[in-house]
């Protein structure tokens, strides 16, 4: 009886340590959302920088042509 307490001890121990060490947060859906967002909105202005230059490097090219 005693090794049969020490077992299911045992193994009601190593479970929880278990669940614990695997448990975690699932992002939610709302802050997916929100950093995808963000990370459209981020690209989007890049492009539209790296559009900027490349109409301003075009501009003293043509200026430097005359």
């Amino acid at each position: 009886m005693k090794k049969l307490l020490t077992l299911l001890f045992a193994v009601a121990l190593t479970f929880s340590l278990s669940a614990v060490s695997f448990a975690q947060d699932a992002p939610k859906k709302d802050d997916t959302k929100k950093e995808e967002k963000a990370e459209k909105k981020a690209a989007k202005k890049k492009a539209k920088k790296e559009k900027k230059a490349e109409k301003k490097e075009d501009k003293k090219k043509d200026d430097m042509a005359k």
